[in-house]
């Protein structure tokens, strides 16, 4: 028995300290994708670009205004055109240069505008800058419609109306228009060729092709093989004129002479644009132009011509290149040197965003399979020459 004496209050034994859960470990960060990010990058970015080409085009617009104190429906209405350097001379002097490419038509464009609307556009900008001093018009074509080369043809002639008086003197305001022929320069590209103060061809140059044509395609024979019997209530003989389901034998003979006439009287019109636009432009280049051959008539036949054999005859003004008609332009203009510049349609971020259908108008795809088919339309006259296999 342990007889060692005890303590009268004894001290109770120290708890044991609690036990402390350690944090449950934190699960990794998932990373975000960036993809959103590097796409609002994109469009921040393009916004931005389309505000600074808008507000770079206000400033070149009100300083032109300031300078001219004249304003160009141009931009208000038509195509939006924007002023590009082709070649930058160190110059105040401008030459503008407009390109006539491929076949000449009315046809609108997914945009609403056409080859005509923006031809008129480019003269109307140049004739609102004071510092062009003249034009180049290239023309690489075989032609094209009627009516569109003679619009063409009329807003040429109207833009180099104040050139000269009646009496051959130059206007203050006038600027000429020198016509700088490509490879191809056919029929409805000659018509507007020849309205130019000068025309510059190349020796190879293929031009002339002087005539109208009307193109269409008879298939009542096909219809009969296929027993097809067409069905035609009219209320005139020759309300079916130009019918391609009626038989030949079936054609009077007014009728064809009518469509003849309608043929003779188009191209007794484009022998007087060649008269008259290359008689005005040998009475203001004097001696150093080309007057037309006493037998030119003789050669616009439709034939095609080289430029060698258009100077003989009159047809232009001198073989040589691009250069050599803006070395003609400097001349005629009376200036030693001059920038070159070119009139773009202007695209901004509305133009972009309507490809996705957000102004309402549909965009068209277009594949480039490497050849130019002519969309002729049937019952309109062309001045159009065509190669063999067309």
């Amino acid at each position: 028995m342990d007889t060692t004496p005890q303590p009268e209050n004894p001290v109770p034994p120290s708890p044991a300290p609690p036990v402390i859960a350690a944090p449950p470990a934190l699960a990794a960060p998932v990373r975000k994708g960036r993809g959103w990010m590097i796409a609002a990058l994109i469009l921040v970015v393009l916004l931005g670009f389309s505000l600074l080409g808008n507000l770079t085009q206000f400033v070149a617009h009100s300083l032109n205004w300031t300078r001219s104190l004249k304003t160009s429906t141009s931009r208000e209405v038509g195509p939006k055109l924007d002023e590009a350097i082709l070649e930058d001379n160190k110059s105040h002097n401008k030459i503008a240069v407009i390109t006539v490419d491929g076949l000449i038509t009315d046809q609108n464009d997914e945009d609403g505008n056409n080859m005509v609307d923006l031809i008129k556009a480019q003269l109307d900008r140049a004739d609102d800058d004071d510092h062009v001093k003249a034009v180049i018009l290239k023309v690489d074509s075989p032609g094209g419609e009627v009516m569109a080369s003679d619009e063409i043809n009329k807003a040429i002639l109207d833009f180099e109306s104040d050139e000269a008086d009646d009496n051959g003197v130059p206007g203050s305001k006038g600027k000429p228009v020198i016509c700088s022929m490509g490879s191809l320069a056919a029929s409805g590209g000659y018509y507007i060729s020849a309205p130019c103060r000068w025309i510059v061809a190349n020796e190879l140059t293929l031009t002339g092709s002087i005539g109208v044509i009307m193109h269409g395609y008879n298939y009542r024979g096909l219809e009969d093989k296929l027993g097809v019997v067409p069905m035609t209530f009219k209320s005139g003989k020759f309300k079916d004129m130009l019918s391609p389901d009626r038989s030949t034998n079936e054609i009077p003979v007014e009728e064809r002479a009518m469509v003849q006439g309608l043929i003779d009287e188009t191209y007794q019109k484009f022998k007087g644009v060649v008269s008259d636009g290359r008689a005005a432009a040998h009475e203001l280049n004097k001696k150093e132009g080309r007057p037309l051959a006493d037998d030119w008539a003789d050669f616009a036949d439709g034939r095609v011509l080289s430029g060698t054999q258009a100077l003989k005859l009159g047809f232009v003004d001198e073989l040589g290149d691009f250069d050599d008609a803006v070395d003609r332009a400097q001349k005629i203009a009376g200036i030693k040197n001059a920038n070159l510049v070119e009139y773009e349609e202007h695209y901004d971020i509305s133009d972009f965003l309507s490809m996705f259908g957000q102004n309402g108008k549909a965009k068209a795809i277009k594949l480039d399979l490497g050849i130019d088919i002519p969309k002729l339309r049937s019952g309109c006259c062309y001045f159009l020459w065509q190669t063999p296999g067309n």
